[in-house]
């Protein structure tokens, strides 16, 4: 039994990665089902037309299935030997990340400064995931 879970502890190169890429798929359910079970049953009755609605629900699984992307994605480059070869796409995903965040909070600072507030949890996730996903872009190949 040891045996097994030494193997696949030797078997990790990128631990930032491992934690990035189950946080990912986390929160692509979670967001997934917050909006299966709150935000989409709302718009769905409200007054919006169904164009609206349409976009509204695709654009919300389109976060949702870029989160599961982003998780398989730093499975992977967890285990990948080369990590100087994975840098680069850790990179570019931590930067989606952040622009993703200046987009939250730009658009709420535009349409209503007054919920700004109900910005600071996902805005403390983002930077605290584009962290870590920085932190791992540090890992040297060994």
């Amino acid at each position: 039994m040891s045996l097994n879970k030494e193997m696949f502890t030797k078997a990790i190169k990128n631990y930032f990665y491992l934690v990035a890429g189950i946080l990912a798929i986390l929160f692509s359910v979670t967001h997934a089902l917050n909006g299966q079970m709150a935000v989409i049953p709302l718009v769905d009755g409200s007054n919006l037309d169904l164009n609206t609605q349409t976009t509204f629900f695709y654009i919300w699984h389109i976060i949702t299935s870029e989160n599961l992307i982003f998780g398989v994605a730093f499975l992977i480059m967890a285990f990948y030997k080369k990590l100087s070869q994975v840098r680069f796409t850790a990179w570019i995903i931590a930067l989606i990340l952040i622009v993703r965040l200046v987009v939250i909070l730009g658009s709420t600072l535009l349409r209503n400064y007054s919920l700004i507030k109900g910005t600071l949890t996902d805005g403390i996730a983002i930077i605290l995931y584009a962290g870590l996903i920085i932190l791992g872009t540090r890992v040297k190949d060994i």
